[in-house]
């Protein structure tokens, strides 16, 4: 396809091939499921287990091709019980990285074995879950992301006021016998979920850039959680779709497009914050100084 100035036409012009319309489909339900998820994955300073929950999947992808199963099955079951375990192993949130390094490293290991030991045509599908393979996504797995997307949001809508408490400070939630033990690990398995919907399209190496950053961004940008949670949904949607439109005219893969959009954002919007931060604390340290220097 060849970029035109007009911008209209070159979208009329995407759309008419399925394979975009299924790719702009399903990254828009992942994207949205990723900045929802991802507003609770920074809060409960959980970036780490996202990342590790996509590497732990790709160990269950790598495991499932040898009885001849998608690898996309194996990358939720491998995820979720990756979640169990280190929900299992560690209650509280702030002290689980030890962990799932644990986990990690153990399903790293597995993952490798499984690659060595299979010889089938799955292994390139299993490969390419490390990078995402969003152009090549089925009408039938955009209506499966569609269900799990719908889960997703099913299930964090049902513990939301709970999370979000537990979230904000542990310590006063457990007091009040909040069932902290419970809310890990449905939030863990949710997290698993959202990740492995995730992978398909940015890839196990690139996660970050859909579950953490817009999130990261958005918190610099208001303080109220659910308008964080729009903000964070906007920006991954809005990533996603540049990514998709950018990368059909050019060669480079849609996940770098995806991955750069969102960090020069995040810079943009911290290098502003600092800046607004410190002109306000110029003003005020003026405003203060002054009438000591009148009456002095």
């Amino acid at each position: 396809m060849n970029f035109s100035i007009n911008l209209l036409s070159d979208i009329q012009q995407i759309w008419q091939y399925q394979f975009l319309q299924h790719a702009f489909e399903s990254g828009t339900i992942v994207a949205i499921i990723a900045g929802i998820m991802g507003y609770f994955v920074v809060l409960r300073r959980s970036a780490f287990s996202a990342h590790a929950f996509s590497e732990i999947g790709f160990a269950g992808a790598a495991g499932v091709v040898l009885i001849g199963v998608a690898p996309i099955f194996g990358l939720l079951l491998g995820s979720m019980l990756g979640a169990l375990a280190i929900a299992a192993l560690g209650r509280r949130a702030a002290n689980r990285d030890t962990q799932i390094g644990i986990v990690l490293a153990f399903s790293l290991g597995l993952g490798l074995l499984f690659i060595k030991l299979y010889t089938g045509g799955y292994e390139n599908e299993a490969y390419s879950i490390l990078f995402g393979e969003i152009l090549g996504i089925s009408s039938t797995e955009v209506l499966t992301t569609l269900l799990l997307g719908l889960v997703v949001v099913g299930a964090l809508a049902a513990i939301y006021r709970p999370l979000l408490f537990a979230s904000l400070d542990e310590d006063v939630a457990e007091a009040k016998g909040m069932p902290m033990v419970f809310l890990g690990i449905a939030f863990m398995l949710l997290v698993a979920v959202a990740v492995s919907m995730s992978v398909q399209f940015v890839g196990v190496l690139l996660i970050f850039s859909l579950m953490v950053t817009p999130a990261a961004t958005a918190q610099y940008l208001s303080t109220r959680p659910v308008r964080v949670i729009m903000i964070s949904v906007v920006i991954s949607v809005g990533a996603m779709w540049s990514g998709l439109f950018v990368a059909s005219y050019t060669a480079p893969p849609v996940s770098f497009y995806i991955t750069t959009f969102v960090f020069a954002l995040y810079l943009l919007v911290r290098f502003a914050h600092w800046k607004i931060r410190t002109r306000a604390v110029k003003r005020s340290n003026v405003q203060g100084n002054g009438p000591r220097g009148v009456g002095g």
